[in-house]
């Protein structure tokens, strides 16, 4: 779920204090994009997801940001009806719940 050698990667490149400030702006950008997808607003489903893969990615959120990269493929495709939002937000709050609970120990 959670690629965690990235994680510690990105913490060892930027030095933790700032790690954590980056964990942070992470979750805030992200749930803001979550929020406005969870009121049912598609408007910008293909940037949203695309926005939401890389950061997802940058921060070791894999499984999150390989199913945001399938429903970003999708919409590109002209098919945002088959992209599943009730799974995406799932995954997301699955992996932050991992993420948080598990980081002390791998730091």
């Amino acid at each position: 779920m959670i690629d965690w050698s990235r994680a510690m990667e990105l913490r060892e490149e930027i030095g933790a204090d700032d790690f954590e400030e980056v964990v942070e702006i992470f979750l805030e950008e992200v749930e803001g994009v979550l929020d406005k997808l969870r009121t049912g607003d598609k408007s910008q489903l293909e940037q949203d997801l695309h926005f939401l893969k890389g950061s997802a990615l940058n921060l070791g959120f894999r499984q999150f940001s390989n199913l945001c990269q399938e429903g970003e493929r999708a919409s590109s495709q002209g098919d945002s009806a088959s992209v599943d939002l009730g799974i995406i937000l799932k995954l997301y709050d699955e992996s932050k719940a991992v993420f948080l609970e598990e980081l002390p120990s791998h730091c």
